[in-house]
């Protein structure tokens, strides 16, 4: 019998991208055999513009997540335990496959190696997102594919754990011995899986021929909230973060787009640059210290707002 993949999707008021990523799904080489979409209620009205879009998936199902029950983690871990599927990809409502064979190549990358429990795919910007931003994707998704495995913690910090669900597939069995994604995260679901994944002595690959457009264009604020939730995010695993290094690979991403805007002509984009890049760090610094600010200040400067009301 031939090995079944599954997709799953969290979703929540979105817009045309999903669209064209469930058209793209539809007209994949390796089409899946069941798409799991896990859509957080927002209004009638809204609900059933979104499940009509839905409807128009191949094998697809809609599963209703209330709005307060919404988790990184623990969502997806829900769509799973649904799936009986030897592969499960997890993907974004904004993720859209770039052609119709994102979901081969991530299955045949998988497929070359039992000791691979996950590869994500390359993040391309979209239209419309500034230099700096574009230059961030080809940072962080290079053109040439690579394996991870716990050999490179030295040379490599903190980007050995490096992983997105954005688009990301992961082998059923591995996922299910390391006990799936954390429950109530605010942030870093997939990072803190590829941990345990390292830890475990198995792999992680970077898969770059399995290509997603995908890019935000956020303002100095998102920034700053962003970084506030991951430094949270590694406060609260800070037994898994401790001694990696990280903000040195920070440190190299500024310089190498500085260098890069420098070589375009595109000089003045540079004090756009070091505001993004101040607003990054100090939100991370401070969500690495949140247990010590006052619960208000710490919502407001979260972008994941929800998560702080059933938090103590």
């Amino acid at each position: 019998m031939a090995e079944q993949i599954d997709v799953v999707i969290p979703v929540f008021r979105p817009d045309e991208k999903l669209e064209r990523l469930i058209r793209q799904l539809n007209s994949q080489t390796r089409k899946p055999d069941h798409i799991w979409f896990m859509q957080t209620l927002a209004d009638p009205e809204e609900d059933g513009r979104v499940r009509r879009m839905l409807e128009m998936a191949d094998g697809g199902e809609i599963v209703p997540v209330a709005r307060g029950e919404f988790d990184h983690g623990g969502t997806r871990n829900r769509g799973a335990s649904l799936s009986k599927a030897d592969y499960l990809l997890f993907m974004t409502q904004d993720a859209v496959p770039v052609d119709g064979v994102l979901v081969e190549r991530l299955y045949e990358r998988l497929a070359s190696d039992a000791r691979i429990a996950v590869a994500y795919a390359r993040q391309l910007p979209g239209d419309g997102v500034g230099p700096v931003e574009q230059y961030t994707r080809q940072f962080n998704y290079p053109d040439k594919s690579n394996v991870k495995d716990i050999g490179d913690l030295d040379r490599l910090g903190i980007k050995t754990y490096f992983c997105s669900n954005v688009c990301a597939m992961y082998r059923r069995d591995k996922y299910e011995e390391l006990g799936g994604f954390v429950r109530h995260t605010i942030f870093n679901e997939d990072m803190i899986f590829a941990s345990a994944v390292i830890g475990a002595g198995y792999k992680i690959a970077y898969e770059a021929e399995a290509k997603v457009v995908h890019a935000h264009k956020y303002s100095y604020w998102q920034q700053f909230s962003r970084n506030f939730d991951m430094g949270v995010s590694q406060r609260q695993y800070r037994d898994i973060f401790r001694g990696v290094k990280s903000e040195s690979e920070g440190m190299r991403l500024v310089k190498d787009t500085a260098k890069h805007l420098l070589r375009r002509g595109k000089w003045y984009l540079l004090p756009d640059l070091a505001i993004q890049s101040a607003c990054k760090l100090i939100g991370y610094k401070l969500g690495l210290k949140y247990e010590g600010l006052p619960k208000k200040l710490v919502k407001k400067c979260s972008m994941n707002k929800r998560y702080w009301e059933d938090s103590p």
